[in-house]
């Protein structure tokens, strides 16, 4: 998909940040136990290189999918109406593109999936589903707005001290 295009349900191939290496790398020591990934192309790849190095299956779950934009999908960002780019702005939790869901909808799914995670869980994922299920594990208000992290990047999150 081009530079500035809306994309979040659309199955594409991996691209920018699929080099297995790097993450591999990061996770290091961490005991991984278990992989969730979201059954997407572009995370499937990477969960089942990093299922082959840690000797682990991967557990696909479609909980883990990025928003759906509805009819927004694959459109140049700048041909989306400035009006409905506003409304989604203002509302992020309650606002969903035409055919698409809300940013309700996309952690309803997500604290579904954070009930289930434990100890040593690998989930690879799109940005707006890590995004929130990093504000949950953390114990964070979920920010609808706030950057993803970069693609292929490793975030690592330490259970509480009791």
């Amino acid at each position: 998909m081009p530079p500035g295009h809306c994309y979040g349900r659309l199955d594409l191939p991996p691209g920018r940040g699929a080099d297995p290496a790097p993450v591999l790398a990061a996770l290091g020591g961490f005991p991984a136990a278990r992989l969730i990934s979201s059954p997407a192309r572009r995370c499937r790849a990477l969960a089942e290189a990093i299922g082959a190095a840690r000797s682990l299956p991967v557990v696909l779950d479609a909980r883990l999918r990025e928003l759906d934009f509805g009819a927004w999908e694959g459109l140049a960002w700048e041909t989306v109406p400035r009006a409905a780019l506003d409304a989604w702005a203002a509302d992020p939790w309650g606002f969903a593109p035409p055919e698409g869901e809300s940013g309700a909808a996309l952690v309803a799914r997500v604290r579904a999936v954070h009930a289930e995670i434990g100890t040593g869980t690998v989930v690879v994922a799109h940005g707006g589903p890590l995004k929130v299920l990093a504000a949950l594990l953390e114990e964070r208000a979920v920010d609808l707005l706030a950057p993803a992290q970069p693609m292929g990047s490793v975030h690592v999150v330490r259970a509480a001290s009791p």
